[in-house]
């Protein structure tokens, strides 16, 4: 079992720093503030720029140690940043003072008051000529964030990622909540904590992120979760400092677990590495039971897509899933095989050939060997570094097995004045046209009668063979796949349009 949690009175613990997320929408600034405060360049590390892992850092202000955790702004990202708010204390709120509120910067209110949490507002990019932090405050206003400067509770800072302005007054606002709030712990009880993200790495094998949420980390402890275990073998800093021990609101990198565990999961010591094992073969099967082990539909009238994913940290294997349960399923089904974190491996491969599938890869190595064998089974491996442009080419394959839509073009009508001759499945008529003009080719249906269409296969004018005849010429025409014309019957003549569908 457990180690047993022993917790002292609040008071009489000492204080841990406060564990800060920072929310907001897509290029609002939020990493690049960051940056700022811990003077390194990660939003360069990004592909397009953009923050696609959640990532926990420590910064120092006034000799005081602040846990930041940074999550993605785009829409992929909606579980990631519920989670990042779940573990924090504080939220910054960033809104691009340019800008004003986007869809992101309101799901971000959501998350933040769900959690109760103390929120300040960092209304970014202040050093733009553009940016009306006025307007932007009470647009905050409309969602029940009214700022101290309209006579709110919440604080509000005018800050620019670029300049620097203001960042100094935000770190003092952190510690000064922070002060407020009492966070504190008991550095000698059992650690527990949450997994912030995961990966395989074909060099040290599963490596987690864990953000010690209580009591102390010490290496070679052995931690379970819901999906792994395992005793750790390293333990590292967020700057991969190799360290003993991680206390309260410290994130730790560690090896050691035997598969990367699942991101957002809580984490706990264990006496012996059996008691852990058994503790997540139970929550794993309660997962199971309880239904939330992926289903998939084997529907047989509808055309399937069958894919495997695999992506560099679960994090990004979380919410490239999220996306695509989002995508429309009324007529064609995506069926995910595989979604594993790690290289392309060659039995992915071997996988997709005997299921017909795609392979999608998200920041993540194919080996010499695999490809090799994708070339040769003529398995397409799609690679991808950012996120939505992978969720639109799922898109985009899934869009080509829809049937195309139909449009039907009328162009003409004709009288039908005379048969000639009637075959087996063909008739040649005598007519006028009597609006638009017929062309060789059309599709014909006989106006008031429910039959199947025909087409014209040969069309004559003066006896001379012709590719159309226009209104009020009389005309003979060959009309294959239709039987059941008559004389006097009016017949429309018209062609289809076959238009790509897209999802």
């Amino acid at each position: 079992m457990k180690k047993k949690i022993v917790k002292k009175k609040k008071n009489s613990l000492p204080i841990r720093p406060p564990v800060v997320v920072i929310l907001g929408h897509v290029d609002h600034g939020k990493t690049s503030i960051l940056d700022y405060i811990r003077k390194t360049q990660v939003t360069a590390k990004e592909s397009g720029g953009i923050t696609q892992h959640i990532g926990a850092y420590q910064a120092k202000h006034q000799d005081k140690t602040i846990t930041f955790v940074d999550t993605p702004g785009h829409e992929a990202f909606s579980a990631m940043r519920s989670r990042g708010a779940k573990v924090a204390d504080i939220a910054i709120l960033v809104v691009a003072a340019e800008e004003g509120l986007k869809p992101q910067t309101k799901e971000a209110i959501t998350h933040i008051k769900k959690c109760g949490i103390p929120m300040i507002v960092a209304l970014n990019k202040i050093d733009k000529k553009e940016a009306q932090p006025d307007k932007v405050k009470g647009e905050l206003s409309k969602y029940e964030v009214v700022v101290e400067s309209l006579g709110g509770e919440v604080p509000s800072i005018n800050v620019s990622a670029k300049t620097g302005q203001g960042i100094e007054e935000l770190l003092e606002m952190i510690n000064l909540v922070a002060e407020m709030e009492e966070f504190t712990d008991d550095p000698n009880q059992t650690a527990a904590g949450v997994i912030i993200e995961s990966r395989h790495d074909t060099r040290r094998g599963a490596t987690a992120t864990l953000l010690v949420k209580s009591g102390t980390l010490k290496s070679r402890d052995i931690v379970g979760t819901g999906s792994a275990f395992g005793r750790i073998k390293t333990m590292e800093d967020f700057q991969l400092n190799p360290i003993k021990e991680a206390s309260a609101s410290t994130p730790a990198v560690i090896t050691g677990f035997n598969q990367a565990p699942q991101v957002g999961e809580k984490f706990a010591v264990f006496n012996s590495l059996d008691e852990a094992q058994t503790e997540t073969a139970r929550k794993t099967a309660k997962r199971d039971a309880d239904g939330t082990k992926e289903v998939f539909d084997f529907d047989s009238d509808k055309k399937t897509l069958n894919i495997i994913l695999k992506a560099d940290v679960r994090g990004s294997l979380e919410a490239i899933r999220e996306s695509l349960k989002s995508i429309p399923d009324d007529e064609v089904i995506l069926r995910i095989l595989k979604a594993e974190v790690g290289e392309i491996t060659e039995s992915d491969i071997k996988m997709a050939e005997s299921a017909k599938a795609k392979i999608f890869g998200f920041r993540i190595k194919t080996s010499g060997p695999s490809k090799q064998l994708a070339q040769h089974k003529k398995i397409r491996i799609a690679s991808f570094d950012i996120i939505y442009e992978l969720i639109q080419s799922v898109r985009e394959s899934l869009s080509k097995l829809l049937e195309p839509e139909i449009i039907k073009h009328s162009v003409g009508q004709l009288k039908v004045l005379a048969l000639f001759k009637t075959e087996r499945d063909k008739q040649i008529i005598g007519g006028k046209v009597i609006k638009g003009d017929i062309k060789k080719g059309a599709l014909v249906n006989i106006i008031g009668k429910e039959k199947t269409p025909g087409k014209i296969v040969q069309l004559q004018r003066d006896k001379k063979e012709t590719d159309e005849v226009g209104k009020g010429h009389e005309c003979g025409l060959a009309v294959r796949g239709l039987t059941s014309i008559e004389k006097g019957d009016t017949l429309e003549i018209y062609i289809e349009e076959r238009k790509k569908r897209e999802i």
